[in-house]
């Protein structure tokens, strides 16, 4: 086909310009994703592919990688030089019908990227057949679009609303999104982003009383109450520039999410809570990948009025090492730190231990460190897992008494790709278990949460917790998602702490005693949780979805409850992320 041949003409024109131009990342639940995952799995052994912890991912290097392997999976004849890196990945891949079409879609999502050489002329190829009033979808993927010398510009709408009934439950539940995505480059330079959004929802009861306690939305924060109760009105801005130091380490400043680790969860860092303000410093050179994040937050607080919210402020770092091919282990280090409205200087050595200046600080500040690894085997599966240690002792380990200081987290997981050789079904399974006071600290600022909410996973602490999830995309445009959770919490009382609410002090009078604690010690609850999506992409990034949740939670010591829910919802997304609360 024409446009098959095409992308060749689009590889050439793209690769020079490629290794010195800056870039921005995909949004957060971008389509793109589902696709990246399957290149990384099916491929084994690709060099980029396989720096998959951080995210969001890189345009840039993801876009010349999906070009590569549409251009070679179209023509597997071809013998282009500029092409041999790719060559022997591409003949493991066995593309689908679906996955081509995700590839397509992903350069049609990208074209920043495309026909920026001097001298070249922006091929027409992916050009939209009537574009509105000559100037509006001159692509399919984009509203207004500007590529010129030194100056590229995407602008697109945001718009999600949704409408759901709960069993039990006569309030109207819905979400209405409206708002504007843009992102671009200045002479190859400079990369910027910004995604602006006004948000009204009704959620179900138990999103609802989410809110209550943490007086914040999942996934954002500061609201107004919205028409009658249970309603919330908040404002989701993001936004962000990036540049390159030199060819090794990109820089990134803003105010958004960042996502560390291969699961559906991560015990290090999670996109689960409020944007955050941030500077992120990315260096990736031979087997190694490198990110420090600095990041300021908001210590918990019940906001009344206007009012300058307390400060806090985390330094992280992650080093990602592919020991060979197939496999990548990595190093995670974290400090939570409260100081009156000031950086501690200290935590910028971007290569030190910061445990080492946390001693230096008195052993004040809140320390977590990590271990984690990743695996792609036989070109179908994927096992991957997280240790997060914040404090130990081995001693107390053997002696087996659970004493409350031994705070530290495990995951384990794996992805299965075209499971049982049915093509584009995808399974994946993960464990979670975080023992009681895990990322709480001795007072109730450095604890591990910004704006309310935890950093890390949704459920803070003191449980043990299975995910399954299958994906099924039986033809382009269609997904099938079946999502199930299963958790055992030990929930706080309402006189002592038994280390699930880490917003708490882990101090007397908030914990009684020193030893007795395991995960499920306390007010044990149980949470059974299943949904079905079926979505239909009626045009490029505009979806038409069906949504069904099953919800049952039960007290297991007293006060005994049991509370059950269906949740049923029809919506329309375009241009942003679906807002799943499966916790």
């Amino acid at each position: 086909m024409q446009y098959k041949k095409t992308i060749l003409r689009l590889l050439l024109i793209l690769c020079p310009a490629s290794g010195i131009a800056q870039t921005t990342y995909l949004p957060q639940g971008d389509k793109q994703d589902i696709l990246l995952e399957r290149l990384e799995i099916k491929s084994k052994t690709d060099t980029i592919l396989n720096f998959s912890k951080i995210r969001p991912f890189s345009r840039r290097s993801i876009f010349v990688k999906e070009i590569n392997l549409y251009e070679l999976a179209s023509h597997p004849g071809t013998n282009d030089p500029g092409l041999a890196n790719d060559m022997g990945l591409a003949k493991q891949l066995a593309m689908s019908r679906v996955d081509m079409y995700n590839l397509k879609s992903s350069v049609l999502n990208n074209q920043e990227w495309i026909g920026n050489a001097p001298g070249e002329v922006r091929p027409t190829e992916f050009s939209s057949k009537k574009p509105i009033w000559k100037s509006f979808y001159k692509t399919p993927a984009n509203l207004y679009e500007v590529h010129v010398k030194d100056f590229d510009l995407v602008l697109n709408p945001v718009i999600q609303y949704v409408v759901s009934k709960e069993k039990n439950n006569d309030q109207s539940l819905f979400l209405n999104t409206r708002g504007l995505i843009l992102r671009g480059k200045i002479a190859n330079k400079i990369g910027f982003s910004a995604y602006l959004t006004d948000n009204q929802e009704r959620d179900p009861a138990y999103v609802q009383q989410w809110i209550s306690d943490r007086n914040a939305v999942p996934g954002n924060g500061l609201y107004k109450t919205f028409k009658a109760a249970g309603g919330v009105d908040y404002f989701d801005a993001r936004g962000y520039f990036t540049f390159n130091v030199t060819k090794y380490i990109d820089v990134a400043f803003g105010y958004d999410k960042n996502f560390i680790g291969n699961g559906h969860r991560s015990l290090f860092l999670s996109d689960f809570g409020d944007n955050n303000l941030f500077l992120k410093l990315n260096t990736r050179i031979w087997k190694i990948n490198y990110q420090n994040l600095f990041m300021e937050l908001n210590s918990g607080t019940i906001r009344v009025g206007d009012q300058l919210l307390p400060k806090k402020y985390a330094a992280l770092h992650h080093l990602d090492v592919a020991v060979n091919k197939w496999m990548n282990i990595g190093l995670f280090e974290g400090v939570i730190f409260g100081r009156k409205d000031h950086f501690d200087f200290g935590y910028l050595n971007p290569i030190i231990f910061y445990r080492s200046i946390e001693l230096q600080n008195g052993s004040y500040d809140n320390s977590v460190a990590g271990l984690d690894v990743k695996a792609n085997i036989a070109h179908r599966f994927q096992v991957y897992g997280q240790l997060l240690l914040d404090e130990f002792k081995l001693s107390e380990i053997k002696a087996g008494n659970g004493w409350w200081g031994n705070k530290y987290g495990i995951q384990i997981g794996a992805k299965y790709i075209d499971a049982f050789t049915i093509k584009n079904l995808d399974l994946q399974v993960e464990l979670n278990r975080v023992r009681p006071f895990t990322y709480s600290h001795v007072d109730s600022v450095a604890n591990y949460t910004h704006y309310n909410q935890p950093l890390a996973h949704p459920l803070m602490a003191n449980f043990s917790e299975i995910v399954g999830i299958a994906r099924y995309q039986p033809a382009p445009k269609w997904l099938i998602k079946a999502e199930a959770v299963y958790y055992k919490q030990g929930r706080d009382s309402s006189a002592q702490s038994y280390g699930s609410n880490i917003f708490l002090p882990n101090q007397p009078p908030y914990r009684i005693g020193d030893y007795g604690y395991s995960i499920g010690s306390g007010w044990q609850t149980n949470v059974a949780y299943a949904s079905l999506l079926v979505s239909y992409e009626l045009r490029e990034n505009l979806f038409l979805e069906l949504f069904g949740v099953y919800r049952k939670q039960e007290t297991k010591t007293p006060p005994i409850t049991s509370v059950s829910t269906t949740i049923i919802s029809f919506g329309v997304r375009w241009n942003m992320h679906r807002r799943e609360f499966d916790f």
